[in-house]
C-alpha cells in the first residue's frame, strides 16, 4: 500500500491501552541509532502479530511540524511481534530509563498507526503458511493430542510434545505434529554446550531475564523417537522430522542416539526429510549422521563474525570455526544446509557482516538463509556483546537484495523446507 505520509507513533498508557500520537511520526531503530523509515518499508501488521508496551521506555518520533526527533512524553513506547515468515527491518525506537528492567525474550519491531491500521517495519520472506494462526484448528489439536497420548502411553517424548509443547506453550511445530502435517519436532537433549545470552529454555537464576519455556528433562531413547516419527513420515503431507528444538539444549550432544534412530527410521520408510537444528559445534558427529541418512541441517547464529558470535553463544569446547566446518561437512554429503540467522538491524546489516556473509556462502556452499527475528532486548543485547556504536549500515532489505543478486541460487525463507521442495521446485508453496 502506498502512503501519503509516515504512520503515526504509538504509545501505551501503562494499562494495556494503546493510542496514536498524531503530533509524531513513527520511526525505527538500527543498532543504537534512531532513524526515519522509508514509507515502502511499512506493511500492515500481519495476522498473528501482537503489540507490546515497553515499560520505562519512551518512544522516539519525528515531530510532524518541525521535522525534529523528540520523545513522546504521553506514555510508554510500543513495539510489535511480527509472526513467523516475516523478518523485522527496524526495531522500535525508544529511550530506556536508567532503572528499567530487561525486556523479555521477544522481538521488538517498530510499529505505527495509519489509516485505521497498525503498521510494522517488516518484509515477508517465506511463502510457506505452516505457522499461520488461521491454519490451526483448536478442536482437532486437542482431540489429536488426547489420541496421541493414548496411542503412545509409554512414550515420554510424545507426552512431552503434547502436554508441555502443544498444550502448555502452544508450540507451532508440536501443534502441526498433533495435526499430522509437515514438520514434526523431536527434542532430544537436556544438556547444552553453549551458554547463549538469549537462551529460550534455560536462564541462570541470577540473570535479569526469564526463559519463556521449560527445557526437556530426560534423554529419549532411539526406540521412543522411532515409534512416532515413522508414522509421521509415512502419513503426513510434506513430512519432516526435526531434531533440535526450542525446548532443549544442543541435539548433537545426543548424536549417538540420533544416529541409531535415523538408521532404524530408514529401515521402515524412505519418505520425508530428516533435519537437525543445531549450533553446528560437532562436525565429526554430523559426518556420522550424514552417513546414517541425515538430509538437512540448520545452524543457528546471531552473526557470521566470530567476534560477534562468541560473546553471545559463549561456547564450551567448540569454536566458531567448527560451525563453518559443520556446514561444509553436510554440504559434502549433498545435504541441504541453511543458517538460522538472527536478524538484528544495525548488526546484521553492517558492511562488515555483509562481507563476512558473502565469504561464508562461498566457503560452505550454503543453500539457504532463514532470516529469523531476534527475540531479545535491544539495549541489553548490544551491551552484552560490547557494541557501543553502530557501524556503516546497508539496511536489512538492501542487504537481502545484494545477497540475492550475487547468489541467485541461494534460497531465502523462515522454515526448513520439505524434501519435495529441496529436490523439486523450491518456489512452489507446498503448505497450501
Amino acid at each position: 500500500m502506498a502512503f501519503n505520509s509516515s504512520p503515526y507513533l504509538l504509545y501505551s498508557d501503562g494499562n494495556g491501552n494503546i493510542f496514536e500520537d498524531t503530533s509524531l511520526y513513527a520511526i525505527g531503530r538500527a543498532g543504537r541509532d534512531a532513524m526515519p523509515v522509508d514509507v515502502n518499508d511499512w506493511i500492515e501488521l500481519p495476522a498473528g502479530g501482537n503489540l507490546y508496551e515497553l515499560p520505562q521506555r519512551k518512544a522516539i518520533g519525528i515531530d510532524v511540524k518541525t521535522g525534529e526527533m523528540r520523545l513522546c512524553e504521553k506514555g510508554w513506547a510500543v513495539a510489535a511481534f511480527v509472526p513467523p515468515a516475516h523478518t523485522c527491518l527496524y526495531v522500535a525506537a525508544f529511550e530506556t530509563e536508567p532503572d528499567a528492567e530487561t525486556l523479555p525474550l521477544f522481538c521488538y519491531t517498530a510499529a505505527g498507526w495509519y489509516n485505521d491500521q497498525f503498521y510494522v517495519t517488516a518484509v515477508r520472506v517465506e511463502a510457506d503458511i505452516r505457522q499461520e494462526c488461521a491454519g490451526y484448528d483448536e478442536e482437532v489439536i486437542e482431540n489429536s493430542a488426547t489420541h496421541l497420548l493414548k496411542a503412545y502411553p509409554e512414550n515420554r517424548l510424545v507426552r512431552h510434545l503434547m502436554e508441555n509443547c502443544c498444550q502448555t506453550y502452544n508450540c507451532p511445530a508440536a501443534r502441526n505434529f498433533a495435526m499430522s502435517r509437515w514438520e514434526c519436532p523431536v527434542p532430544v537433549s537436556p544438556a547444552c554446550n553453549a551458554n547463549c545470552l538469549g537462551c529460550i529454555s534455560f536462564q541462570p537464576p541470577e540473570e535479569s531475564i526469564v526463559s519463556p519455556q521449560d527445557r526437556l528433562t530426560f534423554k529419549p531413547t532411539a526406540e521412543e523417537i522411532v515409534e512416532f516419527t515413522v508414522p509421521h513420515l509415512e502419513t503426513a503431507p510434506y513430512p519432516i522430522i526435526s531434531f533440535g528444538q526450542g525446548c532443549e539444549g544442543e541435539p548433537l550432544l545426543m548424536w549417538e542416539t540420533i544416529r541409531e534412530a535415523i538408521i532404524e527410521i530408514r529401515k521402515h520408510t524412505n519418505k520425508g526429510s530428516i533435519n537437525i537444528n543445531t549450533n553446528g559445534s560437532m562436525p565429526k558427529a554430523l559426518k556420522a549422521l550424514c552417513e546414517a541418512g541425515l538430509n538437512s541441517i540448520r545452524v543457528s547464529t546471531n552473526s557470521v563474525r566470530k567476534e560477534i558470535y562468541t560473546p553471545y553463544y559463549r561456547p564450551n569446547n567448540y569454536t566458531f570455526e567448527d560451525i563453518v566446518e559443520s556446514l561444509k561437512v553436510v554440504n559434502s554429503y549433498g545435504g541441504w544446509t541453511s543458517i538460522n540467522y538472527f536478524v538484528f538491524p544495525g548488526v546484521t546489516d553492517t558492511v562488515e557482516e555483509y562481507e563476512a556473509l558473502r565469504e561464508l556462502i562461498k566457503d560452505t556452499g550454503l543453500k539457504m538463509i532463514q532470516w529469523r527475528n531476534f527475540n531479545i532486548d535491544p539495549d541489553w543485547y548490544l551491551g552484552k556483546i560490547g557494541i557501543a556504536e553502530t557501524g556503516e549500515m546497508l539496511g536489512i532489505k538492501q542487504m537481502m537484495e545484494l545477497i540475492k543478486e550475487e547468489f541467485p541460487n541461494l534460497k531465502f525463507g523462515y522454515f526448513n523446507p520439505p524434501i519435495e521442495r529441496i529436490k523439486g521446485n523450491y518456489e512452489v508453496d507446498f503448505a497450501h
